[in-house]
Parts: C-alpha cells; structure tokens; sequence
C-alpha cells in the first residue's frame, strides 16, 4: 500500500487516536502500526467521494469500501488481493467501529460482512480457551438490564452448536418439545438427510438451557403457544442467519484479536466440539454418531485436523 496523504485534519486527528488506543489496550506493535493504516485507506475513500465528517460514515459505505478493494488489483503480484491481506482490512473494520462506539464519536450497527477464508477446504476450529472466551463475552454486559434475556438466549445458542454439537438447521428446527429435560437428552428431528438422533445433555449444557429456557425466554415470548427454542426480538422463531450474526457479536466483544481473525460460523462450533472430544480420548465411533454422520469416514477429518493442531503445539 502506497502511502495516503489525507487533506482532511479530523480524518487525520482521529487516526492518531485510534492508533493511541490500540497501543493503550496493549495490542501487539504490528496491530498497532498496521490497523491504522488500513483506516487510513478508508478515509482516503470517504475524501474521493466527498465525504467529509466521521458522522457521515456508515456501514453500507464500509461495505462499498470493501467491495471495492475487492474488486482492487495488485500491483505487485498482479491479480486481485489475497484473501488474508481483506481479512486484516475487516479486522480493522471491526475494532475501529468498536473505537468509535467506546470513544463516544458515534456507534454504528454490528458489522456483518463474512471473513475471507484462505482455503475453501480448510475447516477452521477453536481452541478450548477461545470457546470459554465466547462463553464469557455473554457475562458482564448489560447484565440486569433488559438485554440480559438476549445474553441467556446467547449462552443457550453456543450450547446447542458447540455443546450440543448440532447443524445450522438442526439447531434452527429444535422446539422446547425436542428437551428431555428428566432424561438429559436433545432430541435432533431435523437431522440431515431426515435422520434423527438423540445426543446427550451433560450438567454445563442443562445448566445453560434451563437458565435460557425458564428465566429469560418467557420475557422475549409473545405468543405462549410458541414451541421454537430460540425466540427472536420480535417473539417468534429466531432465523438462522440472526444466530449466525450473535455469534460474530459475541467473537468481536471478546477482545482477542486472534479470535476476531478468525472466520467463525455456526459449523465452526461444530467443528470444534468433535475435535475436543477426540482429544480428550472419545472414539471416532461415538463421535460419529454424536455428530450424526452416516459413516465413519466424515468423522476421519477430525483426526487429521487434531494432527495438525498437536503439530503446532
């Protein structure tokens, strides 16, 4: 990237700023240096388009930035940007908009453009720690306030896809009617290529979906002859793509930047869980039907990617 001039001094001011309080929150030097500059580039766009206030800035003009370093060539190495050099441009996205809303100049809507990902066939996985982390990102905000009903149906979302280990759809489908609470048992009726099957509900995962269940869904039902498990701002059942965009909430309130990289989606959590449980000793055979595949060899990637993650230990 050539350097920018800007001509606008507030652009100018607000950079410095940003820079300021990413080096106060203690980000690594190269966070520091780097996130900046890919604002910089922002601010260049918003000049070319005669737009010269912070105030005047939005998501959609976010968005058509993006797009249009998409579109952008590289001069260099000839062809488009690579997809990791766009993911540092929506990091950058994603905690400027975080600067402005904590430094009190303006707070826009989340942000919900996807990661890039540097290989269609690499499946991306969390650590144990940055599962808890997400856990922990539902804590302490807005805690007994009326947001708090939203914070439980955010724990219970993270339990049926990373405890539970279900499918986007699955996970979508499932009723009040699906828990055997006396049991400890999720029955998954929506299962892929119309299967069924019952997974386990261990005391951590009930814990999360009676405290859901109980306490907070009653607050955000309006209809009491709802059965859907998840219930939405407006009362009915909560489509899938509003779970998938609570969950890019909850990874960039977690304030770790290598998290916040990282191209989460639902399947990741299921991802992940199948690869803890084969750490932990679980057989691929119980894995499998945990995860409701059909045969043994859908369940094989998981020993490879625990193989490579052992490799970078």
């Amino acid at each position: 990237m050539k350097k920018l001039i800007l001509k606008n001094q507030s652009f100018i001011y607000i950079e410095k700023s940003f820079r300021e309080w990413l080096d106060v929150l203690g980000y690594a030097e190269t966070t520091v240096y780097n996130l900046p500059n890919h604002i910089r580039e922002l601010f260049y766009y918003l000049e070319q388009h005669n737009i010269n206030h912070i105030k005047q800035l939005d998501n959609q003009i976010i968005i058509a930035h993006y797009n249009s370093l998409k579109t952008r060539g590289n001069e260099r190495q000839g062809g488009g940007l690579s997809n990791a050099y766009l993911n540092k441009h929506l990091q950058a996205f994603y905690k400027f908009t975080e600067y402005l809303r904590q430094s009190g100049r303006m707070t826009l809507p989340m942000l919900t453009i996807d990661w890039e990902s540097n290989d269609v066939t690499e499946i991306e996985t969390l650590t144990q720690e940055e599962i808890k982390l997400l856990y922990k990102s539902t804590y302490g905000y807005n805690e007994n306030t009326k947001l708090e009903p939203f914070n439980a149906r955010d724990r219970a979302i993270l339990t049926v896809f990373y405890g539970c280990g279900l499918r986007r759809n699955e996970g979508y489908h499932l009723s009040l009617s699906d828990i055997y609470w006396d049991k400890g048992i999720l029955h998954v009726k929506k299962g892929k290529g119309y299967k069924e099957r019952f997974v386990p509900l261990n005391k951590t995962n009930l814990k999360y979906l009676e405290q859901y269940v109980y306490d907070w869904r009653p607050i955000i039902i309006k209809d009491k002859t709802e059965d859907a498990l998840f219930i939405s701002q407006k009362g009915r059942r909560m489509e899938s793509q509003s779970m998938a965009i609570r969950l890019k909430l909850l990874q960039q309130r977690t304030n770790d930047i290598r998290l916040q990289q990282k191209n989460i989606r639902l399947h990741v959590l299921r991802h992940s869980i199948a690869t803890h449980l084969l750490g932990n000793g679980m057989s691929l055979e119980k894995i499998s039907k945990f995860l409701g595949h059909s045969s043994l060899e859908s369940t094989q990637i998981y020993t490879h990617l625990l193989e490579q993650e052992n490799e970078h230990i």
